[in-house]
């Protein structure tokens, strides 16, 4: 315990030591004012979320730490471009990042899933994952009316969250739900791509979203088949 605690206070203080050392040398190099070290202040919230990410990879055995990655990872995201923006004096990147809080918080619960062993955990780690991305995308590009098409994006998460659940448990009636919203999901999107207000180029990102969708329920149903030929390849006595 004592040697687990002092290797995770010491990659804790090389990591701070390291964004601090960063941060100074961009100073430098941009010629910035002496007074600019205080602009490293988001190393503070940085140190925090490093705090509550950190014990759960070293102590991987207490499943229940696991939960810290939910705040933890968001609060890094949140230290993350508050640094970027201090040293660069761009606060005006709120503007266009601040999707990456909603993605940092799907990161969260799908590492807690995957530390804690709770599977449920993937469908609002999947669903708030792919809202995330899509804010991303339409905050990135102003695209703020082909929200009109990309929320075809929650079916299909939902579609995907049950079938790795389904898959997994070995639950073929939420394995059969999952291909319909997936399925669902392709065809709505491919639907209403026609319309005006969809994305510039959907008419080429339509199709590759279907056969995407196609490429996928085809795998799972080779899995399947898979899965059942080596149960029928047992041998027996």
């Amino acid at each position: 315990m004592q040697k687990k605690s002092s290797l995770f206070v010491g990659l804790f203080l090389i990591l701070l030591g390291i964004l601090s050392l960063g941060g100074n040398l961009g100073m430098i190099l941009s010629r910035q004012a002496p007074h600019s070290f205080f602009q490293l202040w988001p190393v503070i919230i940085i140190g925090m979320g490093l705090l509550f990410v950190m014990p759960p990879l070293f102590i991987p055995q207490n499943r229940g730490l696991g939960g810290l990655f939910i705040p933890g990872l968001p609060i890094l995201v949140t230290g993350g471009i508050l640094f970027a923006a201090s040293i660069s004096n761009q606060w005006s990147i709120w503007g266009t990042l601040w999707p990456l809080e909603v993605i940092g918080v799907a990161l969260g619960l799908a590492l807690a899933a995957i530390f804690i062993r709770v599977i449920w955990l993937v469908i609002p780690a999947l669903i708030i994952g792919f809202v995330g991305l899509a804010l991303q995308f339409t905050a990135m590009t102003g695209l703020w009316a082909s929200w009109a098409i990309l929320w075809t994006f929650v079916p299909l998460a939902l579609g995907l969250a049950f079938l790795i659940i389904g898959i997994k448990e070995r639950l073929s009636t939420l394995t059969i739900v999952g291909i319909g919203f997936c399925g669902f999901s392709g065809l709505a999107f491919a639907g209403l791509s026609v319309f005006p207000v969809a994305l510039k180029f959907a008419n080429l990102i339509a199709p590759t979203f279907v056969i995407l969708m196609g490429a996928i329920l085809i795998a799972v149903a080779f899995w399947k088949q898979d899965k059942s030929g080596e149960v029928k390849q047992t041998p027996s006595e």
